[in-house]
């Protein structure tokens, strides 16, 4: 008998968080940049180990060493200190398509931004994996917001 292929709706995600920040834009971007590469953390607190090439068709990957690792994506757009698109895999070794868009829009008299980020991914998506992705984003957006207000 012949599998019923899911609904259209069934394999896609739409995530989007949107965070209020007490520092200016160029701030809240390098803060993002951290977090996607060199000060990486899970959300539990233990390194990521990933390294982001922040320039058009730059890679982001997970480097584990000894030429390991797993290739997360690649930069779409970058427009500093506005703008971060990545598109690709992410931490999804099954077959599934993903575009990460960070936004960042300064408040007016420069102390204050607003941080978008929007997650659209379209494959076969169990629902553990799709709450996981909620809640892994929702972190990682608390993580940037900290790392920038830092003093």
């Amino acid at each position: 008998m012949p599998t019923l292929a899911p609904a259209a709706t069934d394999l896609a995600v739409h995530i989007h968080k949107e965070v209020s920040i007490a520092a200016p834009a160029k701030v809240v971007f390098e803060s993002i940049l951290a977090q996607l590469g060199p000060e990486s953390v899970q959300p539990d607190g233990k390194p990521l180990n990933l390294k982001l090439e922040p320039w058009p068709g730059g890679r982001w990957f997970r480097d584990l060493g000894n030429n390991t690792g797993h290739f997360w994506g690649h930069v779409q757009v970058i427009k500093p200190p506005t703008l971060l698109e990545l598109s690709g895999p992410l931490f999804m070794s099954y077959a599934a398509i993903n575009h990460v868009q960070y936004r960042v829009t300064e408040q007016p008299g420069g102390k204050a931004s607003t941080l978008t980020l929007v997650h659209r991914a379209l494959g076969d998506i169990s629902p553990d994996h799709r709450e996981g992705m909620t809640k892994g984003w929702e972190k990682m957006v608390t993580m940037i917001k900290d790392r920038a207000q830092r003093p």
